[in-house]
């Protein structure tokens, strides 16, 4: 039972990472996407 809870317990912090992960390339494009919006091209 206790590597039961363990496991769970590994399994929510790795979701959390993934999610956090996630949520940052998601933040980092867009705002890669508004800057090259803003810049002339050469």
């Amino acid at each position: 039972m206790a590597f039961l809870a363990s496991f769970a317990q590994y399994a929510v912090k790795f979701i959390i990472m993934v999610a956090v992960a996630g949520c940052g390339l998601f933040i980092g494009k867009k705002l890669r996407d508004r800057k090259d919006a803003n810049t002339p091209a050469e």
